[in-house]
């Protein structure tokens, strides 16, 4: 037998051990696939965790008022808001309110409407609370939620919130605050323009007392809250 062929041999014998080995230990090494990397958590979208009563959830009540369709009505004292439809009709929403010391009233109009809006504290709330952030992107974390309106040239809002618990009480530093499924339906009703009526403390419409609910409304479809938020602490506003 030449050199060639001995060798030949030997590598033949030796590949076939070599293989006989590897069917039973599994494939080798250098051939295993990748483990997968588990994928990052996805950024949800928000929800009101926080069940509502019964009389804060929105609804179509009966409601007596002079004011023409379309216009918002802000009862600071029962924490409703009214969005007058007409024909002694009106939807209700419930809200939070200033605290003491920061309710407000009279009239304004919607000067800009903002989905998922950024944060920027005035400098007045800077100086009550220094440790707030300068800015704070739109997003879920966002104090003012998912939406927000802008009153005239005041400081003030509708907004969203990240706090469905507040909602009912008297918490904020003036703006007016709804659930984020709330606000987004009120948002799709509403134009730049419209009248807001902010009634004072003491003081409630005609018949706030006693309207009583006719119909619930089914949540509005939201927008997704931006891809690129996080989670962020909820500061008061």
């Amino acid at each position: 037998m030449t050199a060639f062929a001995r060798t030949a041999a030997r590598t033949a014998v030796a590949l076939a051990a070599l293989w006989s080995t590897a069917a039973v230990a599994g494939p080798f090494p250098f051939f295993e696939p990748p483990t997968p990397r588990a994928a990052p958590p996805a950024i949800e979208e928000p929800t009101n965790s926080a069940e509502l009563p019964a009389n804060l959830r929105r609804q179509v009540v009966a409601y007596a008022t002079s004011e023409a369709p379309g216009t918002i009505v802000i009862d600071t004292p029962h924490t409703y808001l009214y969005l007058v439809l007409g024909g002694g009709k009106a939807m209700r929403y419930g809200i939070g309110v200033g605290r003491e010391g920061f309710t407000w009233s009279g009239t304004q109009t919607i000067t800009r409407k903002q989905e998922w809006p950024d944060w920027t504290p005035p400098p007045e709330m800077l100086h009550r609370q220094p440790y707030l952030p300068r800015f704070m992107a739109g997003g879920p974390g966002n104090p003012l939620g998912a939406r927000a309106m802008y009153l005239g040239a005041t400081i003030y809002r509708i907004h969203g919130t990240n706090a469905p618990e507040t909602i009912g009480h008297q918490v904020s530093s003036g703006c007016i605050r709804m659930v984020n499924d709330d606000v987004t339906d009120l948002y799709g009703r509403v134009n730049v323009g419209t009248k807001v009526v902010v009634l004072p403390m003491g003081r409630h419409h005609e018949a706030a007392a006693r309207s009583a609910p006719a119909a619930i409304v089914p949540p509005a479809e939201a927008t997704p809250a931006p891809t690129a938020a996080s989670w962020r602490p909820f500061w008061m506003n």
